[in-house]
């Protein structure tokens, strides 16, 4: 039986996925370490899968986004809002590491 699954992308990214240079050396992940696995599992539809890889996946496309669309129409608090999202994938970004490092190390 055949099963279909919603792809954006034809093609898959794996074949040109660069390899984590701190894991590599040191054997640790870093706190990138995920990101293009994420993008993959995204654009091939599978967004909780997404997530879990990388949990900042989503406040960056949101900042992403914004700051593409902030070049074609002007807002406001354009600042602001940009402070925030920078914030908010910041503070993603960071908590997930110290979660992941903490289950590592437990």
């Amino acid at each position: 039986m055949m099963y279909l699954t919603p792809t954006i992308i034809a093609f898959d990214l794996e074949d040109y996925m660069l390899p984590c240079l701190n894991k590599r050396i040191t054997g640790i992940d870093c706190p990138g370490c995920g990101l293009q696995r994420s993008v993959n599992l995204l654009l091939h539809g599978e967004f909780l899968a997404a997530f879990q890889m990388y949990p900042a996946i989503y406040p960056i496309l949101f900042l992403l986004l914004f700051l593409i669309t902030n070049i074609f129409v002007k807002f406001q608090h354009a600042n602001m809002i940009k402070m925030v999202l920078t914030l908010l994938t910041v503070g993603t970004v960071i908590i997930s590491y110290i979660l992941k490092m903490n289950n590592l190390f437990n």
